[in-house]
């Protein structure tokens, strides 16, 4: 019961379903794990999904400089759109040269890992913090540690759902007291994509597989 929130004033049923995983994974992993500060740089992969959208919302919110990379230029827009200062295509663009000639990425969100972690590492300013959530490349890599060792790098992650009950309801808490008043006053919103009824879970499942949708899917129970 204790990880459970109210329906924001404003959302329907529909648009709060599309809350708390993301906004539970965002919070803990950018702002608690990662600690996340007004005008820093601010990296996230990924930034048209779901954790994507979220993130950039909340880091642009508490006054960061947010950066994101997504794989089509109407996705980049959507980045945009959410208050990123630089969408990044990566089919196109390398992020890594990018964030370097910015300073380098103060804080990385990623969950591709694979190829991007040591990719990763060469975009991170001194001092900066890796926070990996998800391994959509592989979690196994070749990387230099030398560079986190002269650059003091901090490389962290974490999954939520073998987190204690109590760790869970702290992040539900932080939500409330942090969050939930940015999410009344309009300030940051959910991004849904679609809606299926649960029936159609299959139909749901070639959507988030296709490589067009942007924020999230949600299933229409009963």
């Amino acid at each position: 019961a204790a990880h459970c929130l109210p329906v924001p004033a404003g959302l329907d049923l529909k648009q709060a379903a599309c809350l708390p995983e993301t906004f539970f994974t965002v919070w803990s992993n950018v702002f608690t794990r990662g600690g996340l500060k007004a005008g820093e740089r601010f990296l996230v992969h990924g930034g048209s999904s779901g954790i994507g959208t979220t993130a950039i919302q909340l880091a642009k919110a508490f006054g960061a400089r947010v950066f994101a990379t997504a794989g089509s230029d109407a996705k980049c827009q959507a980045c945009l759109d959410l208050g990123a200062e630089r969408a990044i295509n990566y089919r196109d663009e390398d992020f890594v040269k990018v964030l370097r000639e910015e300073g380098g990425a103060d804080l990385v969100l990623d969950m591709v890992g694979g190829d991007y972690i040591p990719r990763n590492v060469k975009a991170m300013a001194e001092d900066g913090r890796l926070v990996q959530i998800a391994f959509l490349q592989g979690p196994k890599v070749e990387l230099n540690f030398a560079l986190m060792m002269v650059k003091r790098l901090t490389l962290t992650g974490s999954t939520l759902r073998p987190q204690s009950d109590l760790a869970k309801a702290q992040i539900a808490q932080d939500l409330r007291e942090a969050v939930w008043p940015l999410i009344e006053a309009g300030k940051v919103a959910p991004v849904m994509d679609s809606e299926f009824a649960l029936e159609d879970a299959a139909a749901a499942h070639a959507r988030m597989e296709s490589s067009g949708h942007i924020g999230k899917i949600v299933l229409k129970v009963g």
